[in-house]
């Protein structure tokens, strides 16, 4: 028994001394410095982490870029259309017989139903006197709109205009404050494959969220989200309420607008897409000079150059651009020369590789301006100056009038396209003017316009451009009558300026 308990503090005080000698020893790291920070034991947690290189410089730009993010909130009226609904009644065809003729829900006074539809969305504030950039979609056909700036003030913003064939939308705030933090704009034109960009949104109203990616690919068209596109592909996450948010270069500049992802689920899947601030830059300029984008226009059916092509016209083999097919009489393009069967590889230095992106870098060039064109004509390279004229069939762009209407009364309208059709459900042969938007009060919503309605006649004239629209609306003293395609029928609509 003595044997046992002195065995037992014979160990006891072997195991002390092993301790007290352990701990006077420091530990050794890997490149065999002498250090006695236990972080570097396996399977302990670390105490400090050294910042990995670049990680102070990225929140830099993150701290100060998000004061210039702000939350869009937005709503809107929409009328209810449509038959009525009776639940689980709708297809029983002996319950329906008993309610034909009726139009949809009407309210006390005999109206169609109104609901209010409400949407959030991101900004970017650009200028100090309130200019907020943000995409279309995120403020298209509001009748409120409010702007909650990063450290939680809200103010009241008017549509300063929209475009919906790019997706650029510009709001002013009613009443800045003078503490705003306009984010510069940077040049999107440098932006390389590779490059460290940030997006930045203030979805949902829940603050700001900052993503890290980089620059995936360029001038990214014909993705099919709208008319112009020359987007910046990045894998920077770009979610829900991050639309019209900004996408920031490693100098904390804007360098685009954030507007759309690639997914098959609806939630961000690695691909993501931004409108360059420079073009951005173009179209909200001429939004706030005109209240409309005044696009160049060039007057020339063109079509990408395929190997094919490239054969067929004995061309080197590398060559790149956008073919000519066919010259517009009197247009722009025949008066400075240009002729079918041109390659355009070029314009004012800037490469042309595909008909978008000609396409775009006309559509963004001033009406009026003289433009440089490198062309390719039986295999020997030509230079061209050629006066853009102003492209026609552009749609109205909503904007603000110091009486508080809108253009034509609060009436919308675009060229027929295929796309409209499609958006609208028409026949995609359609011709003429299509209502692409009612403003809701306006003297067009009171005379019974509706998104969708196609332009025949006015005032018994076909139009066929919206110019001609605005002369004969100008010229009617108080009302004129509107014949329009609804659907599988025509009618008549009294357009009358001063609504009651």
């Amino acid at each position: 028994m003595r044997r046992s308990i002195s065995f037992f503090w014979t160990a006891v005080a072997c195991a002390l001394a092993v301790g007290l000698f352990a701990t006077a020893i420091p530990f050794s790291s890997s490149d065999g410095t002498a250090g006695a920070d236990v972080s570097r034991v396996p399977g302990r947690s670390p105490r400090t982490l050294a910042p990995t290189p670049g990680e102070d410089l990225i929140a830099d730009i993150a701290e100060g870029a998000v004061d210039s993010v702000v939350n869009i909130s937005s709503e809107k009226v929409i009328q209810m259309q449509g038959r009525p609904n009776f639940g689980p009644f709708s297809n029983d065809p002996f319950f329906r017989r008993f309610f034909e003729g009726l139009e949809g829900p009407r309210n006390g006074r005999g109206l169609p139903r109104e609901r209010r539809e409400s949407s959030l969305g991101s900004g970017v504030i650009v200028d100090r006197e309130g200019t907020i950039l943000t995409n279309n979609h995120v403020i298209e056909q509001a009748d409120k709109v409010r702007v909650t700036l990063a450290d939680g003030r809200s103010f009241d913003a008017e549509v300063v205009g929209t475009d919906p064939q790019s997706d650029i939308g510009v709001l002013r705030l009613e009443d800045p404050p003078h503490d705003l933090k306009p984010l510069p704009f940077g040049d999107s034109d440098k932006l390389r494959l590779g490059s460290t960009v940030l997006a930045i949104g203030n979805p949902f109203g829940v603050g700001q969220t900052v993503t890290m990616g980089i620059v995936s690919a360029k001038g990214r068209a014909n993705v099919g989200i709208v008319d112009y596109e020359d987007f910046i592909q990045t894998d920077a996450a770009i979610n829900p309420g991050n639309s019209g948010g900004a996408l920031v270069n490693t100098a904390g500049e804007l360098v685009g607008i954030n507007t759309a992802i690639l997914s098959r689920t609806g939630g961000y899947q690695g691909i993501g897409f931004a409108i360059p601030s420079n073009m951005a830059d173009r179209i909200m300029s001429s939004l706030v000079d005109h209240g409309k984008v005044v696009r160049g226009w060039l007057g020339v059916m063109i079509q990408d150059l395929t190997p094919d092509l490239v054969r067929a016209l004995d061309l080197p083999e590398d060559t790149q651009g956008a073919l000519i097919s066919d010259v517009v009489d009197d247009s722009p393009a025949a008066e400075g020369g240009l002729e079918a069967g041109d390659v355009v590889i070029g314009m004012e230095g800037n490469k042309i590789d595909s008909s978008a992106k000609l396409r775009n870098q006309v559509a963004i060039a001033p009406a009026g301006e003289k433009v440089q064109f490198q062309i390719l004509r039986d295999g020997r390279k030509k230079k061209l100056k050629v006066k853009l004229g102003e492209r026609d069939g552009e749609p109205v762009a909503r904007s603000k009038t110091s009486s508080g209407g809108a253009p034509l009364g609060g009436l919308s309208l675009a060229t027929a396209t295929r796309d409209l059709a499609r958006r609208f459900g028409l026949d995609e042969s359609v011709e003429g003017l299509v209502v692409t938007g009612v403003e809701p009060g306006s003297a067009a919503a009171h005379s019974g316009f509706r998104p969708g309605d196609v332009v025949v006649e006015v005032d018994r004239k076909p139009v066929d451009s919206i110019r001609a629209f605005e002369k004969v609306y100008d010229a009617s003293h108080d009302a004129v009558a509107v014949l329009v395609q609804r659907g599988e029928g025509r009618l008549f609509i009294v357009f009358e300026k001063q609504a009651d």
